[in-house]
């Protein structure tokens, strides 16, 4: 058996017995599933955080677009004249 850390975890009574419910119609336990939920919380979490933080990092170097060059390329999509996705003019 792999080594396991305990966490506690107050969660509404509905929000109990919901698990509880889905663990019964899943034929898993309930830590289980919570334990599954975690870890796609996390992974989602640390994505977008990273995303930003890139993000972030190129906007520091200045690789942006001007908001006035997205407007109209959004205005454009699903148009006969189409706007190629805009670039930055310094990346």
């Amino acid at each position: 058996m792999t080594d396991r850390a305990v966490i506690s975890v107050h969660a509404s009574p509905e929000t109990s017995a919901r698990l509880g419910r889905l663990a019964k119609r899943m034929k898993r336990s309930k830590s289980f599933l919570a334990n599954e939920a975690i870890e796609r919380y996390l992974a989602y979490e640390e994505w977008a955080v990273a995303e930003i933080r890139k993000g972030i990092d190129a906007a520091d170097r200045g690789e942006v677009v001007a908001e006035t060059d997205v407007e109209a390329w959004v205005r454009s999509l699903g148009t006969a004249d189409e706007l190629p996705l805009p670039q930055s003019k310094n990346a």
